[in-house]
């Protein structure tokens, strides 16, 4: 690729990027959870995909919360960003467990 057709292609990607986010392609949703390791406390797993530029860690949370099941919390245990779980505009894949309340 020539300098010449690079920058007409990295201005239409970035323009189909911004025409994305209207439409919630930046959306954080529930995934998959990572397998656990053995140092990385036991119970339920859920996971969220998000994109760090268009939403926040707690945001995330929130929305793993949501998965939860009623009377635990969800506590982070990893954040990758490996896209074996997540797609490439929402590449970041955090892990949850849900800890029970008390």
């Amino acid at each position: 690729m020539t300098p010449r057709t690079a920058v007409p292609s990295l201005v239409i990607g970035l323009l189909a990027a911004v025409s994305l986010a209207g439409c919630g392609a930046f959306t954080p949703y529930p995934t998959l959870p990572a397998i656990a390791t053995p140092d990385q406390p036991a119970g339920t797993r859920v996971a969220i995909c998000y994109s760090g530029l268009a939403t926040s860690r707690m945001a995330a949370q929130a929305e793993a919360q949501k998965e939860c099941p009623a009377g635990t919390t969800a506590e982070p245990v990893d954040t990758d960003y490996i896209l074996n779980y997540c797609p490439l505009l929402v590449p970041a894949h955090a892990t949850f467990v849900c800890k029970p309340n008390g």
